[in-house]
C-alpha cells in the first residue's frame, strides 16, 4: 500500500535524479523549493502527466524524504536510493508523508493560526480514537472529541475567557476539581448567573439566544467543524483515512500506522532505567553498566522519544567526545535506529576517530554477519580500534579484562601489535600502554610494553 500511494513520487524523484543532476539546470526558481513552471511543463512531457499532476507528485517526493532540495539543487533522498531493496525505507518514507498530513492540503482561509496549530496538535488524539473504535466513526461525534480536546489544550495554557464588561468568568460548579474542594454554595453564590436574552430576528419576532459559557461552545464548535473538514481530507489524500457519507474510516496502512506511533510512546513510558529525558551522553553512561539487552531496551525508549534525525545526530555527537566507551555505546545505539542512521554514518566515514566504528556499522547494516565484519578494515584501522576498545577498558574495566583484551588484537604476537600501536597515531597509545605493562603478570612482556609506551611518549622509534 506505501509503495502504491507513493508510486508517482518515487517516479518523478527518479526522473529529477536523472535529469535535474548538477549541471542540467536547477528545479525551482525561488528558495521555497516549488517546481519551477519550466521544469514542470518539461516533467510533465516526459512523464506523460499533467503540470499538475507533476507539481502534486513533486510536494509529495519532497514530504517523503524521497527528494532533498538545496538551494536550486535537487538530489534523491536516502530512501529513494534503498527504494527497490528496503521496505522499511518505503513504510518510513510514507509515515514522513503521514506526518506532514497538515501540508499536504492547504488550510481554510478566515482562520487564526492558532487555531488551526489547535486542531493539529489535537488530531493525535483523534486518529488514536479512530484507530481504537476498528470502524467507522460519525463525523459529528469526532467533532466532539477534538472540540473536548482543544479546550483541555487551552486549559492547559491556562486561558480565560474574560469579559471587559463583568471581569475574568468564574467556573462553573463542575467544571474544576478546585471549585468542588471549596464548596459548590460558594461557587454558586460567585458565578453570574447566566440568562437568555431576548432578541428579534428580522421579522420581529422575538428569539432567544444563548449567552455565557454555552454561546462560547457553540461558537467554538461551529468554527472547529471546517477545520476537522479541512484536517480529515488532508489526512484521506496522503492515505490515512477515508472520508465519506458522515463517517472516518482509517485505511489499514493509517491504521498501522498509529498502531505504530501508540506503541513508541508505550516503549518510552517503559524506558527501564529512566534516561529517556537525558542527553545521549548521559543516556549513554547510564547504559553502561546493564547488561546488552536491557540496554537495547533502554535505547529504543530514547529513540522513540524524539525525532530520529536529531537522535542520530546527538549519539553521534556523543560518539565524538573522548570517552572511548561512549564511542561504543553510541554505534550500539545507532544499530537499533537502523536503516534512517545509514546517511549520517556514511558522512562520518572522513572522520579517523570514528571510522573503524562506521565500516563495522555499515557492514553489519549491509549484511555481513557481526565475526566477519571485521575483515572491512585495513591493518591500521583495526589496530586503531583495539587502541580505542582498550582505552575504554582502561576506563572503566579491571586490568584483568585489559590483558584479555590482548586476545582481540589481529596480530599473532605482542611484539608484532607493539610494532603497529606505536605507529597508530591514537591519542591514548601512552596511557593504553602503560595500563597494560601495569596489569600484565608476565614480567618480561611487562618490560617490553613499558619500553613501547616510552618511546611513543618521547617520539622514538
Amino acid at each position: 500500500m506505501a509503495r502504491s500511494r507513493l508510486a508517482g513520487a518515487a517516479r518523478l524523484a527518479r526522473w529529477a535524479d536523472a535529469a535535474l543532476g548538477p549541471g542540467r539546470g536547477g528545479p525551482t526558481t525561488d528558495d521555497k523549493a516549488t517546481l519551477s513552471d519550466a521544469t514542470a511543463e518539461r516533467a510533465a512531457a516526459d512523464l506523460g502527466l499533467t503540470a499538475a499532476q507533476v507539481r502534486a507528485d513533486w510536494d509529495t517526493a519532497r514530504l517523503a524524504g524521497l527528494i532533498e532540495v538545496h538551494g536550486d539543487n535537487a538530489r534523491p533522498g536516502w530512501r529513494l536510493r534503498a527504494w527497490n531493496r528496503d521496505d522499511s525505507a518505503v513504510l518510513r518514507g510514507w509515515v514522513a508523508l503521514f506526518d506532514a498530513w497538515s501540508l499536504a492540503c492547504p488550510e481554510p482561509e478566515g482562520h487564526e493560526a492558532a487555531a488551526v496549530a489547535e486542531v493539529v496538535s489535537a488530531m493525535p488524539q483523534v486518529l488514536s480514537f479512530l484507530q481504537l473504535s476498528a470502524g467507522p466513526v460519525p463525523v459529528e461525534q469526532l467533532l466532539d472529541l477534538l472540540r473536548q480536546r482543544v479546550t483541555e489544550l487551552r486549559t492547559d495554557r491556562c486561558e480565560v475567557p474574560y469579559d471587559p464588561a463583568v471581569g475574568p468568568a468564574a467556573p462553573a460548579p463542575d467544571d474544576t476539581t478546585t471549585a468542588a474542594v471549596l464548596g459548590r454554595e460558594t461557587s454558586l453564590r460567585q458565578a453570574p448567573a447566566t440568562r437568555p436574552t431576548a432578541v428579534s430576528d428580522p421579522d420581529g419576532a422575538a428569539v432567544t439566544a444563548p449567552e455565557g459559557p454555552l454561546a462560547d461552545a457553540l461558537g467554538e464548535r461551529t468554527s472547529l467543524a471546517p477545520l476537522l473538514g479541512w484536517a480529515l481530507r488532508a489526512l484521506a489524500a496522503v492515505g490515512a483515512l477515508t472520508d465519506g457519507d458522515g463517517q472516518a474510516t482509517l485505511t489499514p496502512l493509517g491504521n498501522w500506522a498509529v498502531w505504530v506511533k501508540l506503541e513508541q510512546i508505550c516503549v518510552a513510558a517503559q524506558s527501564p532505567a529512566g534516561n529517556i529525558e537525558q542527553s545521549a551522553e548521559d543516556m549513554l553512561r547510564g547504559c553502561a553498566q546493564l547488561r546488552p539487552n536491557a540496554a537495547r531496551a533502554e535505547y529504543r525508549a530514547w529513540l522513540a522519544a524524539r525525532p530520529v534525525g536529531s537522535a542520530v545526530t546527538e549519539l553521534l555527537g556523543a560518539a565524538r567526545g573522548e570517552d572511548a566507551l561512549l564511542r561504543g555505546l553510541a554505534f550500539e545505539a545507532l544499530r537499533v535506529v537502523g536503516a534512517p542512521a545509514e546517511p549520517d554514518v556514511h558522512a562520518v566515514l572522513d572522520e579517523p576517530a570514528l571510522r573503524p566504528y562506521a565500516l563495522l556499522w555499515l557492514a553489519e547494516h549491509d549484511g555481513v554477519d557481526a565475526e566477519d565484519a571485521h575483515e572491512v578494515l585495513t591493518r591500521d584501522e583495526a589496530t586503531w580500534l583495539w587502541v580505542d576498545t582498550a582505552a575504554a577498558v582502561t576506563d572503566h574495566g579491571e586490568a584483568s579484562m585489559l590483558v584479555r583484551h590482548l586476545e582481540a588484537a589481529v596480530q599473532p604476537t605482542v611484539p608484532m601489535l607493539l610494532d603497529e600501536v606505536r605507529t597508530v597515531g591514537h591519542p591514548r597509545t601512552v596511557q593504553v600502554l602503560v595500563a597494560l605493562a601495569a596489569a600484565h603478570p608476565d614480567p618480561a612482556l611487562a618490560k617490553a610494553v613499558r619500553r613501547a609506551a616510552f618511546q611513543v611518549h618521547t617520539g622514538g622509534s
